[in-house]
């Protein structure tokens, strides 16, 4: 069957899947947004559904102003014994951990620290014994595969960690995960920078402590060496392996979308793609269309076809109080948010988009290009509107000034320590409410105040201006409401209708 990758578009990075109960799970990273690690669920490997968070509460883990791109990276999601496992890392902290349930829709247990360095923590289970496996640094002082076995009803460590898998040579090695397939064990790996020469690549050994023999055809999967009009999918890299109930293999891997044919630049951040695993008779096994990833591939058993209804359907109508596709910033205060019957209510702080804070923010992650934002709002706060957000110093905002001269909407424009009015026009004082517009193409995004014809156009910014290219980090464009107000006073939000335009 064909697939259309990416598979769970936009801001999704960092997959790891595992199947149970005959379902596919899959969690992502989350970083500095709230609540933390979500997780998809699947019944065919390509329609997937944002079922949930591992990490709900606040006592699980520590986002107090926390970096951008800080907090919670890579998590792995394993399945053992009748329960789901996800374990993870508190960059910002460089701290270890893991939650666990046996209701993959309730909540997740409090985290269980273990004491051992390094990122992208993976967790393998095999004839009673419980390996944690991390990157981090070998004997040499250079980057190694690290690992050791755990007490996982303690986190314990029962064993001194040890280096089993320098890589493959490349650069930033990390994502490692253990596999026991067949007559070997393979610990796969991503190296190069989850960049433009980000890659997949494995080894086998008789030992899960090794030694490990490398793959002679690494990288397995990378698509940094196409580009063009061949392909605008780059950044392939950090896989995980799964086998649905045939014994068919499949892995999912993050990658990027650039957001021109030729322009070296993504803002939607890195998201989650799927390929197709062929296992050779010498043991070894082959991923993807020759070694790489494209838009549309025929994967040999996907059986599903895949399906685009409802996914765009967001609104405040589908959208309501606990929805998961909401995300919050850092370790929000639930007090400045009020959910109604068609409405929500955000109450403004001092706290304003340029602080590693937690202002009063409240977003969905943009996950297309050609894409249209509209909100309807009601407003005496000094600002509120909505945000194109990649980090505090990147972002486009149009909003409702409220000034002494006069309410007015506004385009601000923040690209690194540049910030400036780049659009306004005064507004009438009896308005009840007011209109605000995005409307996103591949390169470039459109604000608008106003409805239909007589909605005045406040200007245009690039869209590479909020891509990781150039902000930096791993995070994505969120498109968020937001409230600036030292007072304390309020927006009340309409309407929130975000549509795709096309794909």
């Amino acid at each position: 069957m064909v697939v259309s990758n990416p598979i769970v578009r936009g801001f999704w990075p960092d997959p790891s899947v595992c199947r149970a109960n005959g379902k596919f799970y899959l969690a992502c990273s989350s970083f500095q947004y709230f609540p933390g690690v979500p997780i998809f669920e699947s019944d065919d490997l390509v329609n997937w559904k944002l079922i949930g968070h591992c990490l709900t509460r606040k006592t699980q883990v520590n986002l107090h102003k926390v970096n951008s791109s800080g907090g919670v990276f890579a998590p792995t999601l394993r399945f053992h014994d009748g329960r789901f496992y996800m374990v993870t890392n508190n960059n910002t902290f460089q701290k270890n951990f893991y939650v666990y349930t046996d209701d993959i829709y309730g909540e997740w247990s409090d985290p269980i620290f273990v004491d051992q360095d390094g990122i992208d923590p993976s967790l393998f289970f095999e004839d009673g014994k419980v390996y944690f496996t991390s990157n981090g640094n070998g004997p040499d002082g250079k980057g190694c595969i690290m690992q050791c076995e755990i007490n996982v009803e303690t986190g314990e460590k029962l064993t001194p960690t040890k280096p089993v898998w320098s890589g493959n040579g490349g650069r930033y090695l990390e994502s490692p995960h253990l596999y026991h397939i067949g007559d070997w064990y393979y610990m796969m790996v991503a190296e190069g920078g989850t960049e433009y020469g980000h890659m997949v690549t494995y080894a086998r050994s008789k030992d899960p402590y090794g030694p490990f023999e490398s793959y002679p055809g690494n990288p397995v999967l990378t698509n940094r060496n196409l580009g063009g009009n061949e392909n605008r999918i780059q950044g392939i890299g950090h896989g995980d392996l799964v086998q649905d109930e045939e014994g068919n293999t499949f892995m999912v891997c993050l990658g990027f979308r650039q957001n021109g044919e030729w322009s070296p630049f993504h803002h939607l951040g890195r998201e989650t793609f799927l390929v197709g695993v062929h296992w050779r008779e010498d043991g070894w096994f082959e991923a993807g269309e020759n070694g790489a990833v494209y838009s549309e591939m025929d994967i040999p058993g996907i059986k599903a076809v895949q399906k685009r209804d409802g996914i765009y359907d967001v609104s405040l109508d589908t959208l309501g109080e606990g929805d998961p596709r909401w995300c919050y910033m850092r370790d929000y205060d639930e007090s400045r948010y009020e959910f109604g019957d068609h409405s929500i209510t955000l109450t403004g702080s001092e706290v304003t988009l340029e602080e590693e804070d937690i202002p009063t923010f409240l977003g969905i992650r943009q996950s297309e290009f050609e894409t249209e934002l509209l909100v309807t709002l009601k407003t005496d706060a000094k600002e509120a509107g909505i945000t194109c957000y990649m980090d505090e110093s990147q972002h486009y905002d149009v909003a409702i000034f409220q000034e002494e001269d006069g309410v007015k909407a506004k385009l601000r424009l923040r690209t690194g320590d540049a910030i400036g009015i780049a659009g306004e026009v005064t507004l009438p004082q009896d308005l009840s409410e007011y209109h605000l517009r995005i409307v996103s193409e591949h390169e470039w995004y459109h604000f608008y105040c106003g409805q239909g014809a007589d909605a005045a156009y406040l200007g245009k910014a690039r869209a590479k201006y909020l891509s990781t290219e150039v902000a930096g980090g791993f995070t994505g464009v969120l498109l968020a409401m937001y409230v600036i107000d030292e007072t304390g006073k309020k927006a009340e939000f309409t309407e929130f209708t975000w549509t795709q335009k096309g794909h």
